[in-house]
C-alpha cells in the first residue's frame, strides 16, 4: 500500500515538473536576456523585466497549452482508471 502512495505521488510531482515546465523556463529565459541587457546598458529599472515576462508566459501558455491539457488529462485518466487499487 505505501508503494502505490510514492508511485501516486512520484507521478503527481513528475505531471506537476512537465506541466509547468515550458512556461518557468521561458519566464527564466526572458528574465536573464533583460538582466543581461539591463547590466549592458546599465539601467537599474526593477519594473522593466514584468512586460516582457508576462507575454512570454502568455505565449507559452497559448503554444504549449494543448501539451499541458494532454499531460493533465493523461495524468488523470491514470488516476481514475486505478482508482480500484486505491480503495
Amino acid at each position: 500500500m505505501e508503494q502505490l502512495i510514492l508511485d501516486v505521488m512520484r507521478d503527481a510531482l513528475m505531471t506537476v515538473i512537465k506541466a509547468s515546465l515550458p512556461i518557468l523556463l521561458t519566464g527564466l529565459t526572458i528574465g536573464l536576456v533583460v538582466s543581461i541587457f539591463q547590466t549592458a546598458t546599465s539601467i537599474q529599472e526593477q519594473t522593466l523585466a514584468f512586460i516582457p515576462k508576462i507575454i512570454g508566459t502568455f505565449l507559452a501558455i497559448i503554444i504549449f497549452g494543448a501539451w499541458i491539457m494532454t499531460v493533465l488529462v493523461n495524468f488523470t485518466t491514470r488516476i481514475f482508471t486505478s482508482f480500484n487499487l486505491y480503495i
